[in-house]
C-alpha cells in the first residue's frame, strides 16, 4: 500500500537511519510509506509502541528537521509485508551476527517489526519545532558505575 504522504516527511525519512520515537533514539529504516523498526532481544528495546507515538526526524546538519504523530502496527513474520520488508531491514543492520537470512529468522523468532505511518494529525516542521531538547533521561542500568580518578604513581610537577 503506498499513499501520498505529507512531502517533507517522505524526503527526510528516505535519508533517515535514526528516528526519535517519543524522544528515544531508534535505528529504523524507510520502505515506500513506512518507518521501519525492530524491537526485542539482541536489538533495541523500544517497549510497546502504540499509535501517537512522537517521530522525530533530523537532517543531515543534525537538526531536528520534522515530527510527526504515527499509526503504528505490528508487522506479523510471514505476512506479505514481512516478506518483502524483513530482509531489506536486515540487509541494512550493521553489525548483526550472521547473514540476513538468519537475522530475519531470529527476529521472526522473538523480535517486534514495528511500521510507523504518519497518522492523524499536524506535521510538525521549520520555526514550528521546539527549540530544546526532547531527549528522554538515561534510564537506569546496573552497568552505570561512579568515575574514579586515574590513578598516578607520581606526582606531577610543573616548571
Amino acid at each position: 500500500m503506498t499513499r501520498m504522504g505529507h512531502p517533507l516527511v517522505d524526503e527526510v525519512a528516505k535519508k533517515a537511519s535514526i528516528a526519535w520515537l517519543d524522544g528515544r533514539a531508534a535505528w529504523c529504516a524507510w520502505f515506500d510509506d513506512a518507518l521501519y523498526a525492530i524491537s526485542g532481544p539482541g536489538e533495541q528495546d523500544l517497549g510497546e509502541l502504540t499509535s501517537g507515538v512522537v517521530v522525530t526526524l533530523r537532517g543531515d546538519h543534525g537538526g531536528r528537521v520534522v515530527s510527526w504523530p504515527a499509526a503504528v502496527a505490528r508487522v506479523a513474520p510471514g505476512s506479505e509485508e514481512w516478506e518483502r520488508v524483513a530482509p531489506q531491514l536486515a540487509g541494512k543492520r550493521l553489525n548483526a551476527s550472521g547473514g540476513a537470512e538468519e537475522v530475519v529468522a531470529r527476529w521472526a523468532a522473538g523480535n517486534v517489526l514495528y511500521a510507523l505511518r504518519p497518522g492523524d494529525g499536524a506535521v510538525v516542521a521549520g520555526a514550528d519545532l521546539p527549540a530544546g531538547s526532547l531527549a528522554e533521561p538515561p534510564r537506569p542500568t546496573p552497568a552505570a558505575r561512579p568515575a574514579r580518578l586515574p590513578f598516578r604513581l607520581h606526582r606531577v610537577r610543573r616548571h
